[in-house]
């Protein structure tokens, strides 16, 4: 519980500091969109975080397979939330550094991804084969 308050608390912060830091900037249709991209991203990330559990690690772990809500689509959707939100971000700094940023992590997250994937597929078997062919990414 104190994970997901902290998860929340860190989402909070950094919608502050955006909105502080770019106060002054007019509201174009781009920043909208961004500012929509980013604010779903952050809602899917919470939700699956919360959704996660305790079988959160940062090594991957095989405690529970979590395959319920946001999991019943997605094998990663917090990995999926981070790269929306680097696209929203892009969108709403019209930037291209969070469009770098999110080139550099997604070989990282497909390499953690697959890492995550075979502990899973170890200690689950064919429950994970069967929840991975029902899944997206």
């Amino acid at each position: 519980m104190r994970a997901n308050i902290a998860t929340l608390v860190a989402l909070v912060v950094a919608v502050v500091i955006a909105g502080l830091a770019f106060r002054g900037e007019p509201w174009t249709a781009m920043r909208i969109a961004g500012a929509v991209v980013c604010a779903g991203a952050l809602v899917l990330l919470f939700v699956a975080r919360i959704q996660l559990g305790g079988s959160f690690s940062v090594q991957a772990q095989a405690k529970h397979l979590v395959t319920t809500g946001v999991y019943s689509r997605i094998r990663n959707p917090i990995y999926v939330a981070g790269e929306l939100f680097l696209l929203g971000a892009a969108l709403f700094v019209r930037s291209w550094m969070p469009l770098v940023i999110a080139a550099v992590m997604v070989p990282m997250q497909m390499v953690r991804a697959h890492r995550e994937a075979q502990v899973l597929r170890e200690a689950f078997g064919e429950e994970y084969e069967a929840y991975r062919r029902g899944t997206w990414f």
